[in-house]
């Protein structure tokens, strides 16, 4: 048994889960809970330090053998300070998540993105292992990623690297404005939320499409739809596989990482999205750049927060 462990937490919107991991990234337990943002940020803080000491109580670990405490957190952050600047999901403004845990806990807490964390966990213990330079991305109700370059977080000067959903891509002439604020991001179209759009977009337009049956149009009846050979959806699908190619194309050529993993809820609907998103990738990446990358599914599913949390005091 190692004698340092490290835990990571991943704080939502709706539950805390908190991760314990050795020194390799191997996840031996995790514990979750309710997040209740509603009570305000020192309630969730002090909330996050309860399940903390309970899954080290709960382990055949000591205290003392916690060697580090990192924190996924969603939002805007000035993450060498250990501030979170805002967090829409929790509702939080100028909130010193580092120091408040620090005290709470009394040992070093690190915090960062939690795309940016679950990039780190793909990267040390998932479908990045051994690879030092990935780009990770997450499509989900938005897109998230993670850019890891020589095995760490590549985090620019404020903080704002891997902001991969906010690539401003989409041309003008179809482009709509972004929840960021901006025209054309990658968000608007390869996004749960940017496919659905599209598909109600559609049916309201007429067009003959097997959509119109659902009640309630969600994603996965898109690429459902298409794979059933309903051609709209798979125009919809198609889209949204295009300027995810068309990012990484782009990202080649600055970072030239070895693999592109992508996570996510929307990534399950498997080759039917990772086939047009290679293809798309060849077509527009220069040969050199293009040479020997993978495009790969994540692995590590919902553990990816936890185990990269845990691999901020490592990595």
């Amino acid at each position: 048994m190692s004698n340092q462990i490290y835990i990571g937490v991943d704080l939502g919107g709706t539950n805390i889960k908190v991760g314990l991991c050795d020194e390799q990234g191997n996840l031996l337990k995790t514990l979750e809970g309710p997040t209740s943002p509603e009570l305000g940020a020192e309630s969730v803080l002090e909330r996050i330090a309860q399940y903390v000491r309970q899954i080290v109580e709960e382990s055949d670990y000591d205290w003392e053998q916690v060697a580090g405490i990192g924190a996924g957190l969603a939002g805007f952050m000035d993450i060498p300070e250990g501030f979170v600047k805002f967090s829409p999901n929790l509702q939080w403004h100028n909130v010193p998540a580092k120091k408040t845990l620090e005290a709470l806990l009394g040992k070093q807490v690190k915090i960062d993105n939690d795309a940016n964390v679950a990039a780190l966990g793909e990267a040390w213990a998932g479908a990045g292992a051994g690879i030092p330079n990935v780009v990770c991305y997450t499509l989900g109700t938005g897109v998230g990623g993670g850019i890891i370059i020589n095995g760490k977080i590549y985090q620019g000067s404020a903080g704002m690297a891997g902001e991969l959903g906010h690539m401003s891509i989409v041309p003008d002439i179809e482009a709509i404005q972004c929840g960021c604020g901006q025209m054309g991001c990658l968000e608007t179209v390869s996004s749960a939320t940017g496919i659905v759009r599209m598909a109600k977009e559609a049916v309201e337009r007429g067009e003959r499409t097997s959509l119109a049956l659902h009640e309630k149009i969600e994603a996965k009846h898109v690429f459902d739809d298409a794979k059933s050979g309903d051609e709209v959806s798979l125009r919809i699908v198609n889209r949204a596989a295009y300027y995810i190619g068309r990012s990484m194309a782009a990202l080649a050529v600055v970072v030239n990482p070895k693999r592109f993993i992508i996570g996510g809820g929307v990534s399950k609907a498997g080759e039917i999205l990772f086939q047009p998103i290679r293809e798309t990738f060849m077509k527009y990446t220069p040969g050199a750049a293009a040479e020997g990358v993978e495009i790969v599914a994540a692995t590590l599913g919902n553990d990816a927060g936890v185990v990269g949390a845990a691999g901020l005091n490592l990595r």
